[in-house]
């Protein structure tokens, strides 16, 4: 059986032997009770890396968005957003369904809204209108290619809510992608908007978590937000440390899996009827669309599980591949090898 590459998501992870020994020796308490050390520690380590004065372990990523959602809005509000983010797209109505928000969703080139574009969205005062209080950012753009947010993009929005009297929240996910892409510091893109999100379990390689960064009032109320929700943890610090080893390991080398992913799209590119834009990868998301091929993209994505390379199916025609921690270079090559092999083949006719 051929070994599998797994290029479904940066979520793929596991642990690494140090991290699993950083999480054995863990020191615990109970944190509903402010009293994990772990988790304490990894809290400030989060607050301090963004240049905001407190921060919150939750659980996921979804969690972590909602939470700060929730802190900066009220029920009737609108938030504008791009309509491809994270929030919207894949976070099952939770905007709605626990804040009892509107979104505003404005489509944009490669998930980049303009300046122009959010002002034009905000409200008018007028009891006809839900009331504008917050604009959602995403960077990296996940379902855009990873995608990273140009900071000057962000500072032109970040000026019109301020004189719109509207917050800001990042859904950061990925930003140390961003950050390892641009060399921008973490603090500098954080120092735009009052609340920022990032996962440490994606590309950062932890089992489970995230974190949110913000003021202290506002890290306070999300943390009755967090137990409304059911993510008040009690020996957390298991999975704190995970988050620590992350921050203090794996983010230089996050750079790795930009690389392999330039080596992917550079591999793709020179298969017919392959149609890829190798200047739009610019972190560890590379997306191809097959619907130029002689063969059903269903029998492609059957193929390619066959030969042991796992992606994920974006559109109809269109599969994403992403870069992690866990994809060696050479596992990119036979990756390669592998694609030119399904997707060049003829034995399968529509």
């Amino acid at each position: 059986m051929k070994p599998i590459i797994d290029l479904r998501s940066d979520t793929m992870t596991k642990p690494s032997p140090g991290m699993r020994q950083a999480i054995a020796e863990a020191e615990v308490g109970d944190d509903v009770w402010g009293e994990d050390p772990t988790v304490n520690k990894l809290e400030a380590f989060a607050a301090e890396m963004l240049g905001k004065p407190a921060a919150i372990f939750v659980p996921s990523g979804t969690m972590a968005n909602q939470i700060a959602v929730r802190s900066l809005t009220n029920p009737g509000d609108e938030i504008i957003i791009e309509t491809g983010a994270h929030i919207v797209r894949y976070e099952s109505g939770a905007v709605s369904a626990l804040s009892g928000i509107q979104p505003c969703m404005l489509s944009a080139p490669r998930g980049i809204l303009t300046a122009e574009q959010v002002e034009a969205a905000i409200r008018p005062s007028d009891i006809h209108n839900p009331p504008t209080t917050l604009i959602c950012l995403e960077n990296t753009h996940n379902r855009a290619g990873g995608t990273v947010y140009p900071l000057g993009t962000i500072s032109q929005i970040r000026d019109i809510a301020t004189s719109r009297n509207v917050a800001m929240h990042l859904d950061g996910a990925r930003l140390f992608n961003a950050v390892c892409a641009t060399g921008i510091a973490p603090d500098v893109y954080a120092s735009r908007f009052e609340t920022v999100s990032f996962c440490l379990s994606k590309g950062l390689g932890a089992p489970v978590g995230s974190m949110v960064v913000s003021s202290e009032s506002r890290i306070a109320r999300m943390r009755r937000i967090r137990k409304m929700y059911g993510g008040g943890m009690r020996q957390a610090g298991i999975l704190a440390a995970a988050g620590l080893y992350a921050l203090e390991h794996n983010i230089a080398r996050l750079h790795e899996d930009h690389a392999n992913a330039q080596l992917l799209a550079q591999g793709l590119a020179k298969i017919p009827g392959v149609a890829i834009d190798e200047k739009t990868v610019e972190t560890n998301i590379v997306l191809f669309d097959v619907g130029g091929m002689t063969q059903k993209p269903d029998q492609l994505f059957d193929r390619l599980k066959d030969e042991g390379v796992l992606v994920s199916r974006f559109t109809p025609t269109t599969f994403r591949a992403v870069t992690h921690l866990d994809v060696s270079r050479q596992d990119i090559l036979d990756a390669i090898d592998s694609l030119k092999n399904v997707l060049e083949s003829k034995s399968l006719k529509r």
